[in-house]
């Protein structure tokens, strides 16, 4: 894996961030989802899944369609 980020351009490391983001914003929709399907919603904590997870995807999909044209041209 090292040697693959040594010679990685611009673009791939974006992609791969880009690709982390949506993986966060993924694991943020299940946390919402499970939160709204509990049987006693006063025990559960507070947390903005749902603005996390539209930053999370907004920023993912930014980075990638950013990139795609870097790697579509290398």
């Amino acid at each position: 894996m090292h040697q693959f980020l040594t010679f990685a351009s611009d673009a791939d490391i974006l992609a791969m961030w880009g690709v982390a983001f949506l993986g966060l914003a993924a694991f943020t929709l299940i946390m919402d989802r499970r939160r709204n399907r509990r049987a006693r919603i006063d025990r559960i904590g507070w947390m903005p899944w749902t603005g996390l997870f539209l930053t999370f995807a907004v920023i993912g999909g930014g980075l990638l369609a950013v990139a795609i044209p870097g790697i579509l041209r290398g």
